[in-house]
């Protein structure tokens, strides 16, 4: 299960334009209470997005899991029936 995350969409934005606009990470992170990773992972990922793109961005990426759920266990079933038909004489 995720971790819920405790900032919006526009405040991670604001955080990530307030370093944009040449505050350090290091004040930034102390001010709003995250670490430097988090606020590294979440440039990385969110870099020049606005909150309604980012948004929809994470709604892509939650849709992009879901999706990938069933792919998975359908492989896992061809994967194991091939064993089966290999074992056979």
């Amino acid at each position: 299960m995720k971790k819920k995350n405790k900032f919006t969409e526009a405040q991670i934005a604001f955080v990530l334009k307030q370093v944009e606009e040449g505050t350090s990470i290091a004040e930034v992170c102390r001010k709003t209470g995250i670490s430097e990773t988090t606020s590294y992972d979440r440039r990385q990922k969110y870099g020049g997005l606005m909150p309604s793109r980012m948004i929809r961005f994470k709604m892509l990426d939650e849709e992009n899991a879901r999706l990938k759920r069933p792919v998975a266990d359908l492989s896992l079933d061809k994967s194991m029936l091939q064993d089966v038909i290999k074992r056979k004489p």
